[in-house]
């Protein structure tokens, strides 16, 4: 049969609506969609366009049932599923703007954008979709705020804002979100400070990363599992908010202004990697017992103290550009024939390096094969064979007036 339309009658659109569906039935479409819904669909179709090569928005013919949309899934009469775009990788995606009527579908409970060139502010009216658990907007050009309605909706899950285009300060009602366990709004122009998360939050994954977030870090809900902090413009001690995040498997607060004593026990967490280079942390490293860390950096501080051989274990190891005195333990040497695949040390005060018998034997005195150590600029002649990268120079060793056992 073919296609019903109703485009000739002049009527109130709600009857119209009503009456269209009632001749959708009769012609043998399966569903029938509310009508607040099926206006709503029509709003957001209007504000969307494909991108070149992508027939996504081709399969929505609204003389048909909308619920079979692609993208579209619906419960009874109402829209609780709503994925824009094709997820698949490589797909293009779509472009235009979100528009307002996304918040007159109140049934909601999944909202997804795939990658593509959106733009516009995020619909404030998705504070109206109550249901709402999870929300993934990432990689496009959305713009302005997020929306302080979205900390309104009480079953909210995952909240995924990420690479916009997206300024102004996070909503601090978001923090307060009982169920929210996945807040990812990195890669941003976000900026003040970070919201008070409460000790009960259940959130599991924070990650603000690349945005223009300033103050301190406050206390933190111990669930954490995943935090990403990095490239901000963060300032303060971590001391006393990091000892309680003993869940974490990735921490990452590089390229901050962070300063004051790292905690050891940051060292026996479950992490794949700990990321703290380019702050102003200072003092000793101290960990309390063998680090299985696969990836540490350290670098560009002010830590200072003895190099700890305790970090042995560790797979990539960057201590460089801090304040480190004192000869470099056999045992880090000796790592690197055990499986540590990179130790950079230069930019220190360190006096002396001992390749020791192991590495000897193995390699006549060279790093092992595969391994990198680099040892410039320090107190000391490094080895011959030590492989560098770039950003540690030409100058082999510190001056002498900068170095206390040659001076005189």
């Amino acid at each position: 049969m073919a296609p019903v339309t109703c485009c000739f009658l002049r009527a109130p659109w709600r009857w119209l609506l009503a009456l269209c569906l009632i001749v959708w039935s009769a012609a043998g479409v399966s569903g029938i969609l509310n009508p607040e819904d099926f206006l709503a669909l029509q709003a957001v179709r209007k504000g969307l366009d494909d991108m070149p090569r992508s027939r996504f928005l081709a399969g929505w013919d609204f003389t048909g049932d909308p619920c079979g949309f692609p993208g579209v899934l619906c419960a009874g009469d109402r829209v609780v599923s709503l994925a824009l775009g094709d997820p698949r990788a490589g797909s293009p995606g779509l472009q235009g703007r979100l528009d307002p009527a996304l918040g007159r579908l109140t049934a909601l409970a999944e909202l997804s954008l795939a990658p593509g060139r959106v733009s516009g502010p995020i619909p404030v009216g998705l504070a109206n979709c109550s249901d709402l658990r999870f929300v993934a907007l990432s990689r496009n050009l959305l713009s302005g705020p997020v929306p302080d309605g979205l900390g309104a909706l009480p079953r909210l899950r995952t909240l995924d804002l990420s690479y916009n285009l997206l300024s102004g300060t996070i909503p601090p009602a978001l923090a307060s979100v009982p169920t929210l366990s996945n807040l990812i709004l990195c890669h941003n122009r976000l900026s003040g400070s970070l919201p008070s998360f409460p000790h009960s939050s259940a959130l599991i994954r924070l990650d603000l990363k690349r945005n223009q977030l300033s103050g301190q870090v406050p206390p933190l809900p111990p669930s954490l599992q995943y935090l990403s902090l990095g490239s901000n413009a963060l300032t303060g001690f971590v001391d006393a908010v990091l000892p309680l995040l003993t869940r974490l498997s990735f921490l990452d607060l590089s390229y901050n202004f962070l300063s004051g004593p790292l905690p050891g026990c940051v060292f026996s967490f479950p992490l794949a990697a700990l990321l703290l280079q380019h702050n102003a942390l200072s003092g000793p490293v101290s960990p309390p017992g063998d680090v299985s860390i696969p990836v540490v950096d350290l670098s560009y501080n002010l830590l200072t103290g003895s190099l700890p051989p305790q970090l042995a274990p560790v797979g990539r190891l960057y201590l460089n550009n801090n304040r480190f005195i004192g000869e470099v333990p056999r045992l880090l040497v000796r790592g690197l024939g055990d499986g540590m695949q990179l130790l950079y040390l230069q930019h220190n005060f360190l006096t002396g390096v001992e390749l020791g018998t192991e590495a000897a034997a193995a390699t006549g005195n060279a790093i092992p094969a595969g391994a990198s150590l680099c040892l410039q600029y320090n107190c000391m002649v490094p080895p011959l064979d030590a492989r560098c990268p770039v950003q540690a120079g030409t100058q082999q060793m510190r001056p002498a007036d900068q170095c206390p056992q040659w001076r005189g």
